[in-house]
């Protein structure tokens, strides 16, 4: 579950100049590969009750950050109950919708702000990253061949219709995660 509110967090620093932060994607495509969530058809309403639960579910599991590598079973209790508040069947439903919400928000352009794909926006940072003069070499090695790696996982999205749910709540998701634009 901490990994779930970095990886929310993480998708929308993207907002900010890439140079800043180079590689937000690659930890995010990782996490998915490794547990594939299953896609689902978004609703206005899940996303609705995303948004309402974000703040309650981040702020108990920024408590948690760091403090152990094994889930608590008190927090994951506190996490399920918050879930369900926001009329979401399980903590497991809520992160299904977000990862839902992730495969969308990894491939919307931050300057368009329109929906090109998780590849693109993954290929435009690879370039931007080449192209940084002031990161060190071994750091661009590592985060180009972290990126390059990220770029193999990028999921198609099996339901286009998601791309205009969340690009309607886009806005909304960015401040959600604390990200400014």
């Amino acid at each position: 579950m901490i990994a779930r509110s970095l990886a929310f967090a993480l998708r929308f620093a993207a907002l900010a100049p890439l140079t800043v932060v180079a590689a937000p994607l690659p930890v995010l495509a990782q996490t998915q590969q490794d547990e594939a969530p299953p896609q689902i058809a978004l609703t206005d309403a899940q996303v609705q009750a995303y948004l309402s639960a974000e703040g309650e579910m981040a702020a108990l599991t920024t408590k948690q950050e760091g403090a152990s590598d094994k889930p608590d079973p008190k927090v994951e209790a506190q996490l399920d109950a918050i879930a369900k508040k926001y009329k979401f069947a399980s903590l497991d439903e809520y992160d299904v919708v977000d990862a839902n919400i992730g495969l969308v928000v990894d491939g919307i352009d931050p300057q368009t702000r329109k929906y090109v794909g998780a590849d693109i926006v993954l290929k435009k940072q690879i370039a931007e990253v080449q192209g940084d003069k002031s990161m060190a070499p071994s750091d661009k090695k590592a985060a180009l061949a972290e990126m390059n790696g990220a770029l193999k996982a990028v999921q198609p999205l099996k339901y286009p219709a998601n791309i205009d749910i969340v690009l309607k709540y886009y806005d909304k998701l960015a401040a959600a995660s604390g990200q400014t634009d």
